[in-house]
């Protein structure tokens, strides 16, 4: 009898449908809620997505998987409620509450939290702790969706059970070494992290969104053109890389993309009519890698709407084009998709990017100088050192891609100022990606007429906190020597001032966390709540509650 290996996750919900992802052990017809679907194969792992329609609008509704019509989920003796799919009204005028985070390896839940012999302590997981707190509220109180901001999996930080399969069947002599090398690795990897009951049963009962940062795919992957050219040239990384988007693709964004968008995703439509999906998945990982050296590239971006709330999820990190001599953070052909999709919105625009868009002013400047010297402001031989500087200190957020930078913060400018519709009440980017939390409000000229509430809310890590070292540099950024040596830096790079102002106005936070966005009405609330080192209890404290409009 076929059964599951990972999930379900409950991934895509509206006011009438949902998507529930799923991975057997054989091929097979997956049922949830009445609907059913075959799953498919890419090299010999078997999948399947079902979408589940004419669900009631405003309902909260228990859910099992079935495979060939027999019940597998709940097991028997699962310790945890049933997962629930619950719709939102028809109105869209209930409160909305979004859980995000980034950053999360994999690791055993009993202290030290450590492989044998290994890396330092990276704590209690966040996301686990607050799997923790759900158990112990009634479900009202639960968040409406979960939203992952990049490093879900790391390929170049291998957890312990992932390592141990790579060592009895490549061994880690050669390279990549202990590092993933090719998409079997990954779906162990991703076994491994979605497999603990706690984590899994949060994943089945909270519609999830995701998108992937670097250590998805590859530490500082596309970093810049130079980057690219010396990974290319290692004969291990291509596989790492076509691998990393291969499972990406299946384990990811198949379930960010709603039922409407399914239906004219050719990708998924070619999944299920062939035998087995790895060459397709193949093909379109290469095509996607191919967009930052100028070839035709892949959308990643994609959009939710819930009720009056509008999240826009932004790719920062695959969709860059490096080859063109105008570094940019996405293609002009995505860029238009991402304008056209904030000229409708309604109370709360939320631009969610697993990079911060508003860094601290100390570390904007230091990048933005980073890049004017890679690009020959101090001479040829500073070139060489620039980028040395770019990939050592991993200088390649939305700051060391001005002209994309300034783009953005225009659009924020036409939006926020009701030059293209009404201007939402608050517009937040969301990021995560630097290993510590913070809260930032931008500021604009006043003849810009912007009366949305604009901020950066970054929470990371949710589980991989940085070393004390580290910790001091990100402090000294926030300080106010700290800002004028960025401001100093740029004007030595003679690259213009920002037009906007910011600075950090809470934080920088380094233990692992998640956060929560309360949005009603025309209010918004943001939340940080931060695991206590080595709590046994995995209690979290709430260390930031900060009413944003």
């Amino acid at each position: 009898m076929p059964d599951l290996l990972l999930g379900p996750l409950l991934r895509h919900v509206d006011e009438t449908s949902a998507t529930v992802w799923v991975e057997t052990d054989a091929p097979c017809e997956v049922q949830v809620l009445g609907c059913s679907t075959p799953t498919f194969t890419v090299a010999g792992h078997h999948y399947a997505l079902v979408v589940c329609d004419s669900l009631e609008p405003g309902t909260v509704t228990p859910y099992g998987v079935s495979l060939d019509g027999e019940a597998v989920w709940p097991r028997a003796d699962d310790p945890y409620p049933a997962p629930t799919v619950r719709t939102r009204t028809r109105d869209g005028g209930e409160p909305f509450r979004l859980l995000f985070g980034s950053c999360r390896v994999t690791r055993p839940h009993e202290p030290p939290y450590t492989l044998a012999g290994g890396d330092e302590g990276v704590g209690v997981d966040a996301l686990h702790a607050y799997g923790k707190r759900m158990l112990a509220q009634e479900e009202p109180s639960w968040p409406d969706a979960l939203l992952l901001l990049g490093d879900q999996v790391y390929a170049d930080e291998l957890s312990p059970q992932t390592l141990a399969y790579i060592e009895r069947t490549r061994g880690t002599d050669e390279p990549p070494g202990d590092g993933v090398a090719d998409f079997q690795e990954y779906t162990v990897l991703y076994q491994e992290a979605w497999s603990d009951p706690l984590v899994r049963w949060v994943l089945s009962t909270l519609p999830t969104a995701m998108v992937f940062d670097d250590h998805d795919v590859h530490d500082d992957w596309n970093t810049s053109a130079t980057w690219r050219k010396q990974m290319q040239a290692k004969d291990w990384c291509p596989a790492r890389i076509e691998g990393g988007l291969m499972s990406y693709r299946l384990y990811q964004h198949l379930g960010n993309l709603s039922p409407a968008a399914l239906e004219h995703d050719e990708v998924w439509a070619r999944l299920k009519a062939v035998d087995d999906g790895e060459q397709v998945l193949r093909e379109h990982a290469r095509r996607a890698d191919g967009e930052a050296d100028g070839g035709k590239g892949v959308r990643w971006s994609y959009r939710r709407d819930y009720g009056d709330v509008r999240l826009l999820v932004l790719d920062s990190r695959g969709g860059r084009v490096l080859e063109t001599g105008e570094r940019s953070m996405v293609d002009d052909a995505e860029w238009e998709w991402i304008v056209e999709q904030t000229r409708d919105c309604a109370s709360h625009l939320l631009l969610a990017s697993s990079l911060p868009v508003l860094l601290p002013p100390a570390i904007h400047g230091l990048e933005a100088w980073n890049e004017a010297v890679c690009d020959g402001a101090w001479g040829t031989r500073w070139r060489t050192w620039g980028e040395k500087i770019r990939q050592g200190a991993d200088l390649e957020h939305w700051a060391a891609f001005r002209l994309s930078f300034v783009r953005l913060m225009r659009l924020v400018e036409e939006v926020g100022s009701g030059r293209c519709g009404p201007a939402p009440a608050t517009i937040t980017f969301l990021g995560g990606d630097v290993h510590f939390s913070y809260l930032a409000q931008a500021h604009f000229k006043a003849d810009r007429g912007v009366t949305s509430h604009v901020h950066q809310a970054v929470c990371s890590p949710v589980r991989n906190p940085v070393n004390r070292p580290i910790q001091v540099g990100d402090r000294f950024a926030r300080s106010a020597p700290g800002r004028g040596l960025g401001r100093l830096l740029m004007v030595l790079a003679r690259v213009p001032k920002p037009e906007q102002w910011w600075r950090v106005d809470h934080g920088p936070r380094f233990h692992n966390s998640v956060a929560t966005l309360e949005l009603e009405d025309r209010r918004s609330l943001l939340r940080l709540e931060a695991a206590r080192p080595g709590d046994p209890d995995e209690r979290l404290d709430v260390v930031l509650e900060k009413q944003l409009a």
